[in-house]
């Protein structure tokens, strides 16, 4: 694959729909092209404590940041502007793969989320570098977590879980091998 947009969420709580932010990695042609961060305000918007021990991020973080629906409309225009031409400057984005580690949590939050807003959800594919780790490394690894994975593909996790370490880690791992 050399083209795709690596993408992370974290989540408030354990509402699929709760993302609290997002990063991506849109790669083109086998290189990073760009990259994009943002927390967002969380709908539900409460957090449960264990999602704030995982990565960080309370309400006071998010209290003023942007909802999901003007945050994504970022997400396009970063993916549009790398991936269509100048001169369409209002074409649809290009139909790019996502690729997430363990992608049923990323496409099932992207899901809910868009249900939640009353979203059109576009035919998004994703592609889980998870499984082609699994299928990849097999057994060599003692585990097939994120920063197991990165590691081996050299990529060093020092900020996991945030979104766009993440999504960096996984960009790494899928132009390794995939």
């Amino acid at each position: 694959m050399k083209d795709f947009v690596a993408i992370d969420f974290e989540t408030a709580n354990g509402e699929p729909s709760s993302v609290c932010s997002v990063g991506i990695v849109i790669v083109q042609h086998g290189q990073v092209a760009d990259r994009f961060y943002s927390l967002i305000h969380p709908e539900p918007d409460y957090y449960s404590w264990y999602c704030q021990r995982v990565h960080g991020i309370s309400a006071t973080d998010t209290e003023r940041a942007p909802s999901f629906p003007t945050v994504w409309a970022e997400v396009e225009e970063h993916i549009r502007r790398v991936f269509t031409a100048e001169l369409l400057p209002f074409c649809e984005p290009p139909t790019v793969p996502f690729v997430a580690h363990n992608a049923r949590f990323d496409e099932g939050c992207l899901r809910a989320v868009f249900k939640t807003y009353q979203m059109d959800y576009p035919d998004y594919h994703f592609v889980d570098t998870l499984r082609a780790s699994r299928r990849h490394f097999g057994r060599s690894l003692p585990n097939h977590q994120l920063q197991t994975v990165a590691a081996v593909c050299g990529y060093d996790l020092t900020r996991h879980h945030h979104a766009l370490a993440d999504a960096e880690a996984c960009a790494a791992i899928a132009m390794r091998i995939l």
